[in-house]
């Protein structure tokens, strides 16, 4: 009866809805950019991507600002999350506080927040209250090594993790909380705050693909002078393991919950690069480096810059101080290049126009845009900001405020299409696309906007976890955990507990999505669960 009284299933609907709003250009004519290139080295036995951050200071030390950061860090939090900092590690991980990940920019740019931990306050669990959990739109649940999932990189199902909440205290993170999240009914209401608190949106970058050559670029402030500066890249990369910073050195927490998900991920610390150069008003200058200045704390503890010793690699390409690919080019040898340009940009980019849903299940769409110039319809567009809205118009006073669409959309000349994919997305939802282009000198387009409605949830596409993964949470909470040991050693050991079993997963798909969805029916699903777990707990305990 619960799912014959859903509103009925309607047909995808899409009015693109081109909303002209100002531009919200920056100084107009000339500007300095700064272009950086270089090549993440790719690690045969390490298929974790690296992480990376880079920043300016002044010859003094003095920290100035962030030029990019990869969204590991600058967008989903992983320095500032809920969970234990060694927690095991493994694709898309959801929970543990990497404060290993940048320990010295960690300390130069000398912001501070709250630390973010469970809403539970049980900071060594990994299942959590399906209640305290939202539906998560980027991270994966934990995994255990020998899921086929795990090889591949991907998700192994869809999963709804605990948010955190901000912890007041003495304990504060260098760390930015993420800000991705667009606040549900589960989530502590401290969530709204976490995309205000963190500062480095304009600079969070996807992170770069290893063995593909990456480039960033950063405008300098019109506050900032002409004269010299370095430039700091701190990388990082997880499970990058050797004779001294290994499993052994680093094990894995024991004693917790679920201690058996993931893999002890602390292998050697970050690595960092320095590059002197010089900002001049009408000419360019460049500068490179080779070689690696040190190493960060292993324990994430402090900022202090270790020099080069024997402990990091230098010989294995992709790993230690050869993150960075040596490269050579244009008659210069590096691992990474800088170059700094006066740059002539007067008109800001076009709009991005005719945006339409290509494609759209229940949980993702693939929306279609033609490309806009970088000076209006010439050239190619430096860069794109692309949010959404739930059931609500996107408009340019509430751009800055709506949830980050992540994918990484490489500008193509004007007049090409582009498109770009938004995960994480709920059935039978309407849902407010907003994208506009930036260009060299941080000039932006007018506001596209089109708003979509997602399908209804295909019929069982629903997790293997089903109804009582939908009622408890978690697919690790005890209950169901004990109830698929039950399935596993005992009905399917039978016709008849093999038949039903079938029956179940034939039938009970679509339910869940839907018990999974409401707090009202999860908590019903949980009474009507109550009397079989009962009798397959006292059953396990039978003699």
């Amino acid at each position: 009866m619960l799912v014959m009284g859903l509103r009925r299933a309607v047909a995808l609907l899409v009015a693109p809805l081109v909303a002209l709003s100002p531009a919200t250009a920056a100084a107009e004519g000339n500007c300095t950019v700064v272009d950086v290139d270089f090549l993440p080295a790719a690690l045969a036995s390490n298929p974790f991507p690296l992480q990376i951050v880079a920043w300016l200071e002044d010859p003094a030390g003095t920290y100035l600002d962030t030029m990019f950061v990869t969204q590991q860090t600058g967008t989903f939090g992983i320095g500032n999350r809920p969970g234990r900092f060694d927690f095991n590690s493994g694709p898309a991980w959801p929970y543990g506080r990497r404060i290993t990940v940048f320990p010295v920019w960690a300390r130069r740019h000398g912001l501070m927040w709250d630390e973010v931990g469970f809403q539970n306050d049980n900071d060594s669990d990994l299942s959590h209250p399906f209640n305290q959990s939202s539906r998560e739109s980027h991270f994966c649940r934990p995994m255990q090594s020998n899921e086929p999932a795990w090889d591949a990189m991907t998700c192994a199902s869809q999963v709804f993790t605990d948010k955190g909440v901000f912890k007041a205290g003495p304990n504060k993170s260098l760390y930015p909380p993420r800000n991705d999240v667009l606040r549900s009914t589960p989530d502590d209401p401290t969530v709204d705050t976490f995309a205000v608190l963190n500062p480095f949106d304009a600079v969070s970058q996807a992170t770069p693909p290893s063995g593909t050559p990456a480039t960033f670029s950063w405008p300098v402030p019109e506050s900032l002078p002409s004269g010299d500066y370095v430039m700091w890249i701190e990388v990082s990369r997880e499970f990058d393991m050797n004779a001294t910073y290994n499993e052994a050195a680093y094990p894995a927490p024991i004693g917790i919950p679920w201690m058996e998900y993931g893999e002890p991920y602390r292998g050697q610390p970050s690595v960092l690069y320095r590059m002197p150069f010089t900002i001049l008003p009408d000419s360019p200058s460049s500068a490179t480096t080779t070689d690696f200045v040190g190493y960060g704390d292993p324990d994430g503890l402090d900022g202090n810059i270790r020099p080069p010793d024997g402990t990091i690699t230098v010989d294995l390409p992709g790993s230690g101080a050869t993150r960075l690919q040596l490269v050579s080019k244009d008659g210069s040898t590096y691992r990474a290049r800088l170059v700094s340009r006066p740059q002539l940009d007067f008109d800001p980019p076009a709009l991005p126009s005719q945006l339409q849903v290509v494609d759209a299940t229940s949980r993702d769409a693939t929306i279609a845009f033609v490309a806009p110039g970088d000076d209006g319809d010439q050239g190619k567009a430096k860069k794109y900001e692309i949010r959404y809205r739930v059931g609500e118009l996107m408009t340019a006073e509430n751009f800055d405020s709506s949830t980050v669409v992540t994918a990484s959309v490489v500008p193509t000349p004007a007049g090409s299409v582009q498109s770009f994919l938004v995960e994480g997305l709920l059935p039978e939802t309407e849902y407010s696309v907003g994208i506009r282009a930036i260009d060299d000198c941080r000039n932006a387009s007018e506001l596209g906007v089109m708003t979509f409605t997602t399908p209804p949830r295909e019929i069982g596409a629903v997790d293997a976890c089903f109804i009582a993964t939908a009622a408890y949470g978690s697919v690790m909470a005890n209950d169901v955990d004990m109830l698929r040991r039950f399935r596993d050693s005992m009905l399917r050991k039978t016709v008849l507990g093999e038949l039903a079993v079938e029956t179940y997963y034939t039938f009970s798909p679509a339910f869940a999505g839907v018990v999974g969805e409401s707090e009202l029916l999860r908590s019903t699903a949980r009474d009507l669960l109550e009397p079989i777990v009962s009798k397959v707990r006292g059953f396990q305990h039978q003699p």
